[in-house]
C-alpha cells in the first residue's frame, strides 16, 4: 500500500466524524456538514421538497429526509446507485437527465443540495474545471426548478474557477455566504456556499 493511501486510511479510521457517523447511522461523515449548516440557518423544515444532486451514498439525503418529515419529500439523484432511504425517492442518473424533471412533476424545490464531486483525475486544473462545470449545471437547474425564495447549498473547490462560479452565484441569488463547516477537513480545498432568494430575470 502506498504511503499516501496508508495516511488516508489512518486519518479516516481515526476521524471523529467518521466514528460519529457510524454511531448515528449516517452513511457518510458529510452528513455533519449539512447538519451544521442547516442548524445555523434553519435551512431544512418539515413539509419541504428537497432535491439532492450527486447524492450518493446518501448522507445528506438522510439528514434532509429526517428534517422534512412527515409531509416533506426528498428526491436524490446520482450516477451511482443509492441504497433505499425512508422518505427519499432515489434516482440513478445524471441530474441533467429528464428523469429528474419528470419525477418533480412540475413542483419546485424549497431547497437544492449539491455536494457533487466529479471523478477526479488528480490533475488539479482539470478537476477544478469539471467541478465548476457541474456547479454551473446545478445553478441552471435552480433557475428552472427552485422556488424564488428557496435555498441552494453547493460545494465549491478553491482554484482557478472558484471566483467565476462565486460571481455567477451572486448574479443569480440575492444572498450568498461562504461556509467551512467543522466537519470539512482543514486541508481540503472544498468550501460550501449557501445561496438564498433567486433574482428575477
Amino acid at each position: 500500500m502506498a504511503k499516501s493511501s496508508k495516511q488516508w486510511l489512518h486519518r479516516h479510521v481515526t476521524d471523529p466524524y467518521v466514528r460519529q457517523a457510524r454511531a448515528q447511522g449516517y452513511r457518510s461523515r458529510s452528513a455533519f456538514k449539512l447538519l451544521e449548516m442547516s442548524g445555523q440557518e434553519r435551512l431544512l423544515k418539515p413539509g419541504m421538497l428537497v432535491v439532492d444532486l450527486g447524492a450518493a451514498p446518501g448522507g445528506w439525503s438522510q439528514v434532509a429526509a429526517e428534517a422534512v418529515k412527515p409531509r416533506g419529500r426528498v428526491i436524490a439523484i446520482d450516477l451511482l446507485r443509492i441504497a433505499p432511504i425512508p422518505g427519499v425517492t432515489a434516482l440513478q442518473a445524471d441530474f441533467r437527465d429528464k428523469i429528474l424533471i419528470e419525477t418533480l412533476k412540475g413542483a419546485q424545490a424549497d431547497v437544492v443540495l449539491s455536494d457533487i464531486s466529479p471523478n477526479l483525475s488528480g490533475i488539479a486544473n482539470v478537476d477544478q474545471a469539471r467541478a465548476a462545470e457541474m456547479t454551473q449545471a446545478a445553478i441552471d437547474f435552480c433557475l428552472r426548478h427552485l422556488k424564488p425564495e428557496g435555498a441552494f447549498v453547493v460545494k465549491l473547490f478553491h482554484g482557478e474557477a472558484f471566483d467565476d462560479v462565486l460571481a455567477r452565484l451572486k448574479q443569480v441569488f440575492r444572498k450568498v455566504s461562504v461556509r467551512k463547516p467543522a466537519a470539512s477537513r482543514g486541508e481540503s480545498a472544498e468550501t460550501y456556499v449557501l445561496c438564498r432568494l433567486l433574482r428575477s430575470f
